[in-house]
């Protein structure tokens, strides 16, 4: 569905070893651009037309107002179980796109590799999967939140 990280990993070392200052790669209907501005390198992928609703929620997250970035830790509830927590920074999404529902919700049965959610993280859409078989006992964010490393998302019990 994406672009291998790998092969855009490789395109941003090819960047930083030669003088150009910008390339852009299409494979399919997916394309990389990557871009040297002064003194660092920014990446942007750009989905194509099947992908349309995932840009809509992009989109729409950046004409929303400027939430709260400094979160106080939040607190666990007393639910026992094991802890999804955030392997990375960025924004966590509920669903793959405004309109359809939720990957999950509280009370439902999870297998090991069903997808609970997806964060977004410089463009790119990282599907979080279940760690652990059982049930969602709670959703600890909510749908366009920031989240941080090691954030708990989701108690499994």
């Amino acid at each position: 569905m994406s672009m291998d990280i790998r092969k855009v990993k490789k395109l941003i070392e090819l960047l930083e070893e030669s003088g150009i200052n910008e390339i852009e790669i299409r494979e399919g209907e997916e394309s990389v651009r990557i871009s040297r501005s002064t003194q660092s390198v920014q990446q942007h992928v750009v989905p194509m037309v099947q992908h349309a609703p995932v840009v809509q929620v992009a989109n729409e997250v950046k004409a929303a107002p400027a939430q709260q970035t400094a979160e106080p830790a939040q607190n666990t509830p007393d639910i026992s179980g094991h802890t999804v927590k955030s392997p990375m920074v960025g924004t966590l999404y509920l669903a793959s796109s405004p309109e359809a529902k939720n990957f999950v919700t509280v009370g439902q049965s999870v297998k090991v590799g069903d997808t609970l959610c997806i964060i977004e993280a410089m463009k790119m859409f990282n599907e979080i999967e279940a760690d652990k078989a059982g049930v969602i006992r709670a959703q600890l964010v909510e749908n366009g939140q920031p989240v941080e490393y090691g954030q708990p998302l989701y108690i499994i019990e």
